[in-house]
């Protein structure tokens, strides 16, 4: 036997023999002990290090030379020095999860929520766990089933927004004793939940959100204070029994999404605590009932998408805490009903996808004093704009979108200092944009897409420094894009500050029909909120964006500079955008567009704009640029490479000339790339890098430029061939057993140095064997 190979073989038994001797003196002592627990600690930390190589959270600066954990962020201890509570929410954790939690005893909370593990979870482990009394793993990636039936002193759990399956009934009523919320929202779990929680005594909240869960409503339901199994698969009618006399606590109720169907039972109105009934999209028909109006504390009552008669209750106007009304999508037809105009203290009325044909003045609604919001969109009303809009000085949203009213845009909506959204795309408004939209300095949305508006953009327009995303495609407006243009949305702060001292919720139906029209689905940041979005959170991801937050993971934002690439953001305000296509507006496009910092999507296409592509437009952190169909000359400005973020640009369709500039190269995000049909731009366009993804489709009718080829040059004479395999075999030479006697005692001495340290058995172990590995990498 050669003698390196002896060598390593001394070696292995001296780091088993290290390891039992740890063991032996230290090891079995720090079992349930506060220096266990740090144990624990360090080895969490370093397997979130492994598996984070990037982002790290609070863990990373945990200081291992402490003599105890009690003092790291994230961890609380009890009296004794035990670890009793661990919060790593939102420490941008990735990859499987640490499945040693049950080697802390006292452990009772446990919050993991808001990051992204992967995998199953490590049930047999979890399931050791048996002081948890909270535990939080939202919104993270997890999979397959849920199993934690051994956390019998459970009274919080919440599993929401992960990707888990299968059924849930094998955890209850073992799970039950302690039990008082369950959140299992937003995954694909299945099974029957009719009367499934019925042995859970001291459950009070429970969310069954966006599942596939089957079955029905029953009596059981009512001694929930809060309810909730929307987007779910529950069939039948809601008996009379579901709200017995005297025993029903519920506060909130949510069945919306589902396929129940009858009338809506008289009996609801026993929950006489109910403040939130959210009944949207079933198969309700009947009356609403008139008992609807003894709910003296209800404040949202949500009836949209059923079949409902359009007689509305007047005693309804009783619940003088009504602030949300949404009774959309039902097919009223005829005039709006004259009732929602004695709704005094509404602030939110939804009455889109309703079929009216006229009323809106007649009915009052303009006359309520403190409405916030109007939603009117997509029904059958003609004529002009009504004025009266402008003296409703509560409205901060007003959606008209979607109807046949034509004539011009009411000077007069300049009044309305508080509005943040103004939407009245797809009619058949023509005229001018009133220069009194630069009133509007609260505006973030304007939605003026799809009528026949002509004229000028008016200038006044870049008052709005609020104003991110703006829509006036599909229009016939004309002229030069005014320089004041580059001014919206260059101070949006103040209206989110605003938004952010209000406790209040975007109210309405979950199907997010407004911000829907508003976010372009073609948009690749906001693309991803349609595959993401639930009717369970529809609400709190509007709440977020108008108070100026990105909701985590969906809105991507971008530093963009030359020594900067992508980065994520929790802010709204990176993510505007300038939709100006399908016009016939003319001239340069100004320089003064570079300032527009905030901009990520802009659409110039379809007009007749030209002269050169100002070189600033290389200083937008643009996620999308479309400029295609215009008569923009010269050569493209080497600058637009330092959109780092770009992903799609489409310049075909124009006068550009010259070769395509080297500095494209350094756009490594971008996946749709077209110059088609730019006859004077010439050269050859490599095939090497980013550029090589794309086909000839890119550059139709570009005769002047020509696609590189890859070749394959020879290496030159003399020069090193490949280098060679790695043997696997230990080359035996004087050299290496030379390095094989210095590594031996080398780890001599380390083990005996451990040893008088009396280091734990798990850090000996990964001690030696990273110093093995070191020293057999400097080896090799």
């Amino acid at each position: 036997m050669s003698s390196p190979v002896l060598l390593l073989q001394i070696l292995c038994s001296l780091l088993v023999a290290g390891i039992l001797l740890s063991c032996l003196q230290g090891g079995a002592a720090v079992i349930g002990s506060a220096s266990g627990d740090k144990e624990v600690l360090v080895e969490l930390k370093r397997f979130l290090v492994a598996n984070n190589r990037v982002n790290r959270g609070d863990y990373d600066g945990w200081p291992e030379s402490d003599p105890t954990a009690c003092a790291w962020r994230g961890v609380s201890c009890d009296v004794d020095g035990r670890v009793a509570s661990l919060n790593l929410t939102g420490s941008s954790i990735s990859g499987p999860a640490f499945a040693n939690f049950s080697r802390l005893g006292a452990l009772t909370s446990l919050d993991l929520s808001d990051n992204s593990i992967i995998g199953a979870l490590p049930t047999g482990d979890l399931n050791q766990c048996h002081g948890l009394e909270h535990l939080n793993l939202s919104h993270n990636l997890i999979t397959g089933p849920l199993d934690i039936s051994g956390l019998t002193k459970l009274r919080v759990l919440d599993v929401s927004g992960n990707r888990l399956e299968g059924g849930v009934a094998g955890n209850f009523p073992a799970i039950c004793a302690d039990l008082a919320v369950l959140d299992l929202s937003t995954n694909t779990l299945t099974g029957n939940i009719t009367g499934l929680f019925d042995g859970c005594a001291r459950l009070e909240v429970v969310n069954l959100s966006s599942n596939n869960f089957t079955g029905e409503l029953w009596p059981g339901v009512a001694r929930f204070r809060q309810f909730s199994a929307t987007e779910n698969f529950l069939t039948g009618s809601v008996p009379w029994s579901t709200f017995p006399d005297g025993g029903c606590r519920l506060q909130s109720l949510d069945l919306s999404g589902n396929r129940l169907v009858g009338d809506i039972p008289d009996s609801v109105a026993k929950c006489v605590n109910l403040t939130y009934i959210s009944l949207w999209e079933n198969n309700f028909t009947g009356m609403i009932p008139a008992a609807l109006g003894e709910l003296a504390v209800l404040e949202t009552l949500v009836l949209g998408t059923n079949r409902l008669d359009r007689q509305i209750p007047h005693k309804l106007t009783n619940c003088r805490k009504l602030q949300v009304l949404d009774i959309s999508s039902n097919m009223f037809g005829g005039d709006v009903q004259e009732t929602f105009g004695k709704f005094a203290g509404l602030k939110h009325l939804l009455l889109h996808d309703n079929n009216y044909t006229g009323g809106i003045v007649a009915s009052g609604v303009l006359r309520l004093p403190e409405l916030v919001m109007l939603d009117l969109s997509s029904n059958a009303f003609t004529g002009h704009l009504p004025p009266e809009v402008a003296d409703m000085r509560s409205l901060k949203y007003l959606m008209l979108a979607d109807n046949n009213f034509s004539g011009q845009i009411p000077p007069e909506y300049g009044r309305l200092a508080e509005l943040q959204a103004l939407d009245l795309s797809s009619n058949t408004l023509s005229g001018g944009i009133p220069s009194s939209i630069g009133n509007l300095t609260s505006l973030l949305w304007l939605m003026l897409a799809r009528n026949q508006l002509s004229g000028t953009i008016p200038p006044e327009i870049g008052n709005c420094a609020s104003l991110l995303w703006l829509n006036l495609a599909d229009n016939r407006l004309t002229g030069t894009i005014p320089r004041e243009l580059a001014e919206i949305g260059s101070d949006p702060g103040p209206t989110f500050a605003k938004n952010g001292n209000d406790p209040g919720v975007l109210a309405g139906s979950g199907n997010c029909q407004a911000m829907k029209r508003w976010i372009p689905v073609s948009y690749p940041p906001f693309s991803f909120l349609y595959s993401v979005i639930t009717r369970e959170n529809c609400r709190s991801m509007r709440d977020r964006i108008l108070k100026g937050y990105g909701p985590d993971g969906v809105f991507p934002s971008c530093t963009n500079n030359s020594r900067s690439s992508r980065v994520n953001s929790n802010t709204i305000s990176g993510t505007g955008y300038a939709q100006l296509s399908r016009n016939l507006l003319s001239g340069e496009i100004p320089s003064q567009i570079g300032g527009m910092r905030h901009l990520s999507l802009l659409h110039l296409d379809s007009n007749r704009l030209t002269g050169r592509l100002p070189p600033e437009i290389g200083q937008l952190p643009l996620v999308m640029l479309n400029a295609s169909g215009n008569s923009i000359s010269g050569p493209i400005p080497s600058e637009i490479g330092q959109m780092l973020c770009v992903e799609r640009m489409d310049l075909s369709y124009n006068n550009f000339s010259g070769e395509l500039p080297a500095s494209l190269g350094q756009l490594i995000q971008l996946n749709t790339f077209n110059v088609s049909y730019n006859p004077l731009l010439s050269g050859e366009f490599p095939s090497t890098g980013q550029f090589g993804t794309f086909d000839e489709q890119s550059f139709l009718g570009d005769p002047r430029l020509h696609l590189g080829r890859l070749t394959q040059q020879p290496p030159p004479a003399g020069a090193p061939g490949p280098p060679a395999a790695i043997h696997t075999g230990l080359l035996v030479s004087p050299t290496n057993v030379a390095v094989l006697s210095f590594f031996f005692f080398l780890v001599i001495g380390f083990i005996a140095g451990t040893l008088r340290r009396s280091l734990p058995v798990w850090q000996l172990l990964v001690a030696l064997m990273g110093f093995v590995s070191e020293k057999l990498m400097i080896w090799k």
